[in-house]
């Protein structure tokens, strides 16, 4: 390719690949056009370029557009006199939109180039807004966009932005998020928190506890439906609201945890978290730990569930069955005698094969058990691996 004149030739080439330029004549290197082409394909390709080219504005904003890493290959008159020490910026920083950022001369303008910041953060994420111009971080327009890339990054907006009603209510419609980086006088306005909260029930920890929005029933019903664990940033008054907590276990049975331990203990609420959530047993009183129906429902969601049944249930072999064709694992905390019982201990081991280990020391030894899990093996073996004139070769996934 060295050898090569065709000057139309080469500019195709390296439009394809940029890299092609190492191998080129001198000439081409020193060939604006070309070198653009090149640039533009890939950034690195900057240090091959001729001196005179390095110095070309130009070249060099098309090339840290391509790749940020190109700035290192720039002429030193494009980077600052006073570089940021490499203790304030971690390894990745230092290789990525963040360093060309804080490190560029301010003659190339790249902290004032929407699309230059907004790639820096496609690329280095939401603190590279810090180091933005200014004029970008009270740019109401930019701001949406790029709270649309990464919320978080509105903590790096304007001070004038944040303090803003009208865009913190459209700003939190969008990422809800961003409601913890709002003026503190906003995370008092119920329109906006419960704007947030639709969006996404997790915003319900931002608000200021200052109103007691952690006691408004409203807010607080909006919170659980979009996630029932919100319900743990609830006032106390309202763990013990049924309605609520209904609700609240509905949306996700893990919510009891945070419930009153008065209605913890409310079958019609307990029955309702554990057809999603099993291990809420573990969260119920003794007297629920021995409702039949209550800890049957729980194994099935999850068979592990077993180990806060009663020890009564325990030994009830209808549940425990239940609980190993969920979870093989759950033999382990049914009563002794059932560890015993071949059928079970089969269904255990046929759902996962470490049940064994809680099996009578008898069943262990068992030669139909063994026999089972010698299928087991060979069936895991071939699904592992061809065989070809009698050799085993592994599969490529």
């Amino acid at each position: 390719m060295k050898d090569n004149k065709d000057r139309d030739e080469v500019l195709a080439a390296v439009k394809e690949d940029g890299w092609i330029l190492e191998h080129l004549d001198e000439s081409f290197r020193k060939d604006k056009e070309i070198v653009i082409a090149a640039v533009m394909q890939n950034g690195w390709t900057l240090q091959l370029v001729d001196e005179s080219l390095k110095k070309d504005k130009e070249i060099v904003i098309a090339a840290v557009k391509q790749s940020w890493n190109a700035l290192q290959f720039a002429d030193k008159s494009f980077l600052k006199e006073e570089q940021v020490s490499a203790s304030n910026l971690n390894e990745e920083s230092r290789e990525g939109g963040l360093w060309a950022l804080v490190n560029a001369d301010e003659s190339l303008s790249l902290h004032k180039d929407r699309e230059i910041v907004m790639a820096a953060i496609k690329e280095d994420g939401a603190e590279v807004l810090e180091y933005g111009d200014e004029s970008l971080k009270k740019d109401r327009e930019f701001i949406l966009v790029v709270v649309e890339e990464n919320a978080i990054a509105f903590q790096f907006a304007d001070e004038s932005l944040q303090k803003d009603r009208e865009f913190v209510l459209a700003v939190v419609k969008q990422a809800a998020v961003t409601l913890q980086f709002a003026d503190e006088s906003l995370k008092k306005d119920k329109e906006i928190v419960i704007a947030a909260v639709k969006q996404a029930g997790g915003a319900f920890q931002f608000a200021d506890e200052s109103l007691s929005l952690h006691k408004d029933r409203e807010i607080v019903m909006v919170a659980v439906e979009e996630d029932g664990n919100n319900l743990e940033y609830a006032d106390e008054s309202l763990q013990k609201d049924k309605e609520i907590v209904m609700v609240a276990v509905k949306q996700a049975g893990s919510a009891l945890q945070f419930a009153d331990e008065l209605l913890q203990k409310d079958k019609e609420i307990f029955m309702i978290a554990v057809k999603t959530y099993g291990e809420a047993l573990e969260f119920a009183n003794e007297s629920l730990q021995k409702d039949r129906e209550i800890v049957m429902v729980a194994v099935e969601t999850y068979g592990e569930a077993l180990e806060f049944a009663s020890k009564s249930l325990q030994k009830d072999r209808e549940i425990v069955m239940v609980a190993v064709e969920e979870n093989g694992l759950a033999l382990e905390y049914a009563d002794e005698s059932l560890q015993k019982d071949k059928e079970i201990v089969m269904v255990a081991v046929e759902q996962d094969v470490d049940a064994l280990d809680y099996a009578s020391e008898e069943l262990q030894n068992d030669p139909e058990i063994i026999e089972s899990l010698d299928d087991w093996y060979n069936t895991q073996v071939e699904s592992k691996y061809d065989w070809e004139d009698g050799f085993a070769t592994s599969k490529e996934y």
